[in-house]
């Protein structure tokens, strides 16, 4: 019997593993976690919303049939010549391989970035953040230096105007908790470009701008991170910015593993596929999620959520078909739209081009969450985890 491997359990890899489970295919998911977590909610588990676990969905409640099988464990690196998945616990052969293994943070070159800030990667790197930032309102009481209470927050797209989104709430919390004036805490964002939030109409910025900015953010555009030290931020024209806590949310790239494999990749990472995400490398492999470079009337789509849960399908089953010599689907993307919360109450977006904003904004972001728990696991995944990630 041909052995499938799919390796990462995110959005992608997790539609995938359903959709072989509802084709009967058996296969393997490979990934770090017993878990799968909702990594566009990640900014609510740093941001101090809910309990982070809320945020995750264990893969055996989701994966139950007995052809199914789970492998927690990391992948170390891919031998293609071989057939032969490389993990920290043991090697896994396979015969038709599906990745899915998600992104790291892009610096663009930023010298000390890396090093010297946090980034929203994962539930790890989430619970990181928050706890980082009570540790350093706990600190002020002891020593009331001001740059613990200072917060900057780089780049302006989806994560990075949801989390300040989110502080803006959680931080009038804090002060009460630990009784300081909320005037003490400056919570900056900081994008080299115009404005925040590219992927919404200008009308639906400037609401988001004015809400943050009324809730206490400073939005300061048009000004570029030029170095990161310890606890400093250098920006253009020479002005420093001290800060005790300092987050990155300027642009993602596929997981390295794949250029390491000899893998077709573009400037990101992402590796070449064809129209039915198989990879142009190799017939037997396919990609998906924000590893794959997929292209749709000649460019590249974007790596969103979104489009990684409509590949996972389509990668089950053109994995099925090409398997049993049948013919394959192409992907076609549908952009349904862009939700931004701006904390828990509201929002802005476009929902198939329709624009929302404030209460209904946020109200729409909401009902997404119930939407994809219900493709991920059906009616009862949705009504078991509605209560834990949805505010309503």
């Amino acid at each position: 019997m041909a052995k499938i491997l799919v390796l990462g359990a995110g959005y992608a890899g997790m539609m995938a593993a359903t959709s072989l489970e509802r084709n009967n295919e058996p296969f393997t998911l490979i990934n770090k976690h017993p878990y799968h977590y909702l990594t566009t909610l990640l900014h609510e588990a740093a941001g101090g919303r809910k309990e982070p676990m809320q945020y995750t969905v264990k893969i055996a409640d989701v994966l139950r049939k007995p052809t199914s099988e789970f492998v927690q464990d990391e992948v170390v690196s891919i031998d293609r010549e071989k057939k032969v998945v490389h993990c920290k616990g043991g090697d896994q052969a396979y015969d038709y391989l599906i990745i899915t293994m998600g992104w790291i943070s892009e610096y663009f070159g930023i010298p000390g970035m890396k090093e010297n800030s946090m980034s929203i990667q994962n539930l790890d790197t989430a619970v990181e953040i928050r706890n980082h930032i009570e540790r350093e309102f706990q600190t002020y009481l002891e020593d009331n230096d001001d740059r613990h209470l200072r917060i900057v927050v780089g780049g302006a797209g989806l994560t990075g105007i949801e989390l300040v989104g989110e502080l803006c709430d959680w931080i009038p919390k804090l002060c009460i908790q630990y009784n300081i004036p909320k005037s003490k805490v400056d919570l900056q964002n900081i994008e080299a470009m115009p404005s925040i939030l590219p992927m919404v109409s200008e009308s639906l910025r400037e609401v988001a701008a004015r809400a943050l900015t009324e809730k206490g953010a400073r939005l300061r555009t048009n000004t570029k991170l030029m170095k990161v030290d310890p606890g400093v931020v250098h920006l253009d024209g020479d002005e420093t910015v001290e800060a005790g806590t300092i987050i990155w949310t300027g642009g993602v790239r596929a997981n390295p593993i794949l250029t390491e494999a000899g893998f077709t990749v573009d400037r990101r990472g992402r590796a070449k596929v064809n129209e039915f995400l198989q990879s142009v490398d190799d017939s037997n492999i396919f990609i998906g999620g924000d590893c794959a470079w997929a292209e749709e009337d000649g460019r590249p789509l974007p790596p969103t959520a979104q489009f990684a849960t409509q590949m996972g399908p389509v990668l089950a089953n053109n994995v099925t078909s090409f398997m049993h010599g049948q013919p394959m689907q192409p992907f076609q993307g549908h952009n349904l739209g862009t939700l931004a919360s701006l904390g828990s109450e509201i929002g802005v977006g476009q929902m198939m081009s329709i624009p929302v904003k404030g209460v209904i904004g946020g109200l729409a972001k909401e009902v997404s969450k119930i939407k994809y728990l219900w493709q991920l696991g059906g009616v009862r995944l949705a009504v078991d985890k509605t209560n834990e990630v949805v505010h309503l």
